[in-house]
């Protein structure tokens, strides 16, 4: 973890240091349940850490639902019997077997904390995206595995003489937003921001209370509010994105209004981030140090020194002859009607691109027609716009056969908080 001075965290009222982490994991340690189970639903970042360092501490393994919803809450527990749940405010309805860490987090001196190697410490769920959401366990040592490739992956935008300040937007018990804001900070010369600022002015505020310049992790969807929000940022080391594909267009604009390089990484719940790119100026991706791809008809193997076994994506990819690799859909996204192909993807993009639509979804239904047809569907936000004008403007660049039979709009689509959007509610607005 680093020397004993060096900073974990930051926040307005300055830096937190390792030393006074590790005297607060074990105090919070010393008041946990003894269970094989925790739900951290920590707010505040650094909540986050010293609750995970101090499960880990009592060989309790983190548990990180997609969502942190009443009901996905409740599946979890049931399905991980002797679980309890963590957090850092009172909660209403108050979830079962709820702790909640004092304003003023206990401390005790001690010894260095360790975690074994071979430590179960977390459980990560899939966001249900393309259905219904899958657990992933993750240990101790494939964790630092995957965080040394992150550091290399990051080395040119980090601080060579110090450490580095991270401000992220997305949540801790994301995959992403615990590889980039949980163990950069706990393996890495970095220290991350306690809060996880939502609004572009939460985010400029979070930014400027960085001694250095900060680097800034967050997704499509927070960089497209900041943009078009007009707010300015202080100098920024950079800005990584995730969670949804990256438009070039968007991240040349923020490159050209924010002064900084924005680079995009590529990675899942079930293999971390393996692969890197700088979006505004290159489409083909760079794979981290030790990972190698393995296409497959239904997707893409990924082989990497972090993963005890190859693992399998629905991702379709072509490799190029520098060693990179080009993203070509993946399995599930791929439509095939009446000997025509497209993508669902592709269908997205262009149902963006009708003006007046702010935001959208392409999906394909799971029921099948009288034909034995599965029929596309879409959501659309469109202020000042109905479904026949949409329409009409999709017929202008989208075959017959791939046009939505069901078209509806809506005041808002169901992101959740990394901007994602689960299958299932989507499927609830399109029937509701």
């Amino acid at each position: 973890m680093g020397a004993p001075g060096r900073a974990i965290a930051f926040d307005a009222r300055g830096d937190i240091l390792l030393e006074q982490f590790r005297r607060e994991v074990r105090g919070v340690a010393a008041t946990l349940p003894a269970a094989p189970y925790a739900i951290n639903l920590c707010e505040d970042r650094y909540r986050f850490l010293v609750a995970f360092c101090a499960a880990a501490s009592r060989g309790q393994v983190t548990l990180l639902p997609s969502s942190r919803a009443a009901a996905v809450v409740d599946e979890v527990l049931a399905a991980h019997p002797g679980s309890y749940c963590l957090g850092d405010q009172p909660l209403d309805p108050v979830p079962p077997h709820y702790t909640c860490l004092p304003p003023q987090l206990p401390q005790l001196d001690g010894g260095p904390l360790d975690i074994a190697a071979d430590a179960l410490v977390a459980i990560g769920f899939t966001s249900g995206s393309t259905g219904q959401p899958s657990a992933n366990r993750k240990h101790w040592s494939s964790f630092r595995r995957s965080t040394a490739q992150n550091l290399a992956a990051l080395a040119d935008l980090l601080d060579r003489h110090g450490s580095t300040h991270v401000v992220a937007t997305v949540p801790p018990q994301h995959m992403y937003g615990m590889e980039m804001s949980v163990l950069l900070p706990l393996l890495g010369p970095v220290a991350v921001h306690g809060a996880r600022p939502f609004f572009p002015q939460d985010v400029a505020r979070a930014l400027a209370e960085a001694i250095t310049p900060p680097l800034l992790v967050t997704t499509p969807v927070h960089l497209r509010a900041l943009l078009e929000s007009g707010i300015g940022l202080p100098p920024l080391a950079g800005i990584v994105s995730a969670t949804a594909p990256l438009p070039a267009e968007l991240a040349q604009a923020a490159e050209v209004r924010f002064g900084c390089e924005v680079r995009e990484v590529f990675g899942s719940t079930e293999t971390c981030v393996f692969a890197r790119r700088r979006t505004a100026v290159e489409t083909a991706w760079t794979l981290l140090p030790g990972v190698r791809l393995a296409p497959q008809p239904d997707g893409t193997a990924v082989h990497a020194p972090h993963l005890d076994h190859p693992v399998v994506l629905a991702d379709l990819v072509e490799l190029c002859a520098d060693g990179r690799f080009e993203l070509r859909g993946r399995n599930a996204d791929l439509l095939e009607i009446a000997g025509k192909r497209a993508s669902l993807a592709d269908l997205t993009r262009k149902l963006l691109a009708v003006p007046g639509v702010v935001d959208g979804v392409v999906l394909q239904l799971d029921a099948r027609d009288g034909a034995g047809v599965r029929r596309i569907a879409a959501l659309a936000v469109a202020p000042g716009l109905d479904a026949a004008a949409i329409l009409a403007a999709l017929r202008r660049q989208v075959d017959p056969v791939f046009l939505p039979r069901r078209l509806r709009c809506v005041d808002t689509l169901p992101r959740n908080d990394t901007g994602k959007l689960p299958r299932h509610a989507l499927l609830a607005l399109l029937e509701g």
